[in-house]
């Protein structure tokens, strides 16, 4: 076999030199610009809106941390969780489930909860017609229930941990797909009594899922009562990558806070979350959510499936 040539050999370690110089140069610092820090925002509301008010946020961000920011809205929860997987989500404002996932598959770490009408949880309420003899939760033994879907916190997985903990069993169950549905359905009497989200009511009247039927029952408050609330589990959380440098996080969390108390601030995430304020967290505020999952024989996984 002939002896490569002097110039081939030259030819070669040039190739193998810049070659290792390609894998010594270090990717670009988190929080510059060609390496920003990636923020998820789920759809909540319209596209538009949504964009809108995450770019106001965007800004805000930039100049009270200092670091780059680059907004994504990915269609699903599912794909912000996987993203984590990636390493292509940084931050992310994301569902209950979602962040119980992130979590657990890849060390997602929840630093903030959400304040919506100045509480960090929400609850669901079971709800019957003002003249009905159901007068308490006992009641709905052998009764006619509806509920949202089986996916849902507040519209099935909350109030069935309610009833498996009295050993309540209704004779029939059925799912409106949607919260307005439910009230609907008991306001028609096509079943006994039904559950949907619970939220206090304001100076401006009932929040609860009546008032998205009110146009159509302009009486529904009064002939729609609610019968009990469900225990309590906290509200979303915004979650951070677990790799992320923690005085980033820190950084980043401030900013949040210190954003939501802004006039701007609190117009924006209202309009995006119908959010009020956020405060701190740690992981140990969910461990409650893991405990209803685990008593209800269920999994995130087989909620993310329906």
């Amino acid at each position: 076999m002939p002896m490569p040539s002097r110039t081939s050999l030259v030819l070669i370690a040039a190739i193998f030199v810049a070659w290792a110089m390609t894998g010594c140069v270090k990717k670009a610092e988190l929080g510059t610009e060609n390496n920003p820090v990636k923020l998820f925002f789920v759809p909540s509301v319209d596209a538009k809106v949504l964009e809108t008010n995450a770019e106001v946020f965007k800004k805000y961000l930039e100049q009270a941390t200092g670091y780059q920011f680059e907004v994504s809205i990915p269609q699903s929860y599912i794909a912000v969780v996987e993203s984590f997987g990636t390493k292509r989500a940084d931050v992310a404002a994301i569902n209950t489930f979602g962040y119980i996932k992130a979590h657990e598959k890849y060390g997602a770490e929840a630093r903030l909860t959400v304040i919506r009408h100045g509480l960090a949880t929400y609850q669901s309420q079971f709800l019957a017609k003002a003249d009905s003899p159901i007068k308490t939760l006992k009641d709905l033994d052998g009764k006619k229930v509806a509920f949202v879907d089986p996916a849902s916190a507040s519209g099935y997985l909350l109030p069935m941990k309610s009833l498996k903990e009295r050993q309540i069993k209704p004779k029939e169950t059925v799912f409106a797909m949607k919260h307005d549905a439910v009230v609907s359905m008991i306001y028609q009497g096509q079943v006994d009594a039904g559950a949907t989200f619970y939220s206090p009511p304001s100076d401006k009247g009932i929040e609860d899922a009546r008032r998205l039927v009110m146009t159509q029952y302009p009486d529904i408050e009064k002939r729609i009562k609610i019968v009990e609330l469900s225990d309590a589990i906290p509200n979303d959380p915004i979650i951070f990558r677990k790799e992320m440098p923690e005085e980033m996080k820190n950084k980043i969390v401030e900013a949040f806070v210190a954003f939501v108390a802004t006039p701007e601030g609190k117009v924006a995430f209202k309009e995006i979350y119908s959010v009020d304020e956020l405060k701190k967290a740690t992981d140990k505020d969910y461990d409650e959510v893991r405990a209803m999952l685990t008593s209800l024989g269920t999994s995130v996984d087989d909620l993310m499936k329906k």
